[in-house]
């Protein structure tokens, strides 16, 4: 089928107009494009649509069946077209978002709250989810992005740089750490280590920096999750070594402060990732740009 959107509009005029000549002033058109594409219209669908006298022009049986067809057909391609622009105006549509839950309690809320202040029309559904299924879901397309920090040779998705993320000390406020200004790795060396477990991306640049300080690491703890080693550490039961958004856990729950960690000093990309070979539509960029300013906060040096 070769009809054309020209050919249903310019039938179309000429239906309502009841002539060639009122369809070309409407259309901005001249008359004999008007009459070329009503004759090409035909020609494809093998009917007579009008029948012309001098005068004006009359719908045909079949002129008027296909009219309440083709009105149809434009009223639902006007309303596809005002979608698409609602989504690229972010007036409408809906975000899924995956974090792991830490870093989603410590830049998500207020992020999503000034995004639909911003964009009412828009609602931003959330999971908080383990590194693994985060990228998964992205990649799958149940997810439209997803935040954290991921492995460099991750396939499958694309990254937006969000902050630097550097590895800090967490000791007890009565630790004797608590009043250095900044902590050596060989300075971890006496103290009982709160490690998370070895599926934790954070895990491996601990030991990292344990080879790196040429020290070896035995964890008293293993837990998978960063509150759980912050309360740890809050009792008094040992030191760990967790990611500078951490801070936000030790601000609302107390008795742990975090201390600049060298000697070597490691970071790594907090980032929103999205499926590699899907466009990020609209209103996905520019709530990465709210969650951006969100997550840059979480700097040490903007505590």
């Amino acid at each position: 089928m070769k009809i054309t959107i020209k050919q249903i509009q310019s039938f179309l005029a000429v239906a309502e107009s009841g002539n060639f000549s009122a369809a070309s002033s409407r259309m901005g058109l001249a008359q004999s494009a008007i009459s070329q594409a009503v004759k090409d219209l035909e020609d494809e669908l093998a009917v007579r649509l009008f029948d012309r006298t001098t005068r004006r022009v009359e719908l045909t049986d079949a002129g008027r069946e296909f009219r309440n067809s083709a009105s149809k057909i434009m009223e639902e391609l006007q309303l596809a077209v005002r979608s698409v622009h609602d989504l690229a105006e972010r007036r409408r549509g809906k975000i899924r978002v995956a974090a792991p839950p830490l870093l989603a309690a410590a830049v998500l809320p207020h992020a999503i709250a000034e995004f639909q202040s911003r964009y009412p029309g828009i609602t931003v559904e959330l999971a908080d989810v383990g590194t693994e299924m985060i990228v998964e879901s992205v990649r799958s397309g149940k997810a439209d992005c997803g935040l954290g920090t991921f492995p460099p040779a991750e396939a499958g998705i694309e990254r937006i740089i969000l902050v630097r993320d550097t590895l800090m000390l967490f000791c007890s406020g009565k630790s004797a750490l608590a009043s250095n200004e900044t902590t050596s790795w060989t300075d971890l060396q006496h103290h009982p280590i709160i490690t998370l477990t070895r599926d934790s991306g954070i895990r491996l640049l601990v030991e990292v920096g344990f080879e790196m300080a040429q020290l070896p690491l035995k964890p008293a703890y293993e837990v998978s999750q960063i509150t759980t080693a912050i309360a740890l550490v809050e009792a008094g039961l040992g030191v760990s070594v967790l990611p500078s958004y951490a801070l936000t856990a030790v601000g609302t729950r107390g008795g742990a402060v975090g201390k600049t960690l060298v000697e070597p000093s490691i970071s790594r990309d907090v980032v929103m990732i999205h499926a590699t070979g899907r466009s990020i539509s609209p209103a996905t960029s520019a709530f990465a740009a709210v969650v951006r300013r969100y997550a840059q906060k979480l700097s040490p040096a903007k505590q």
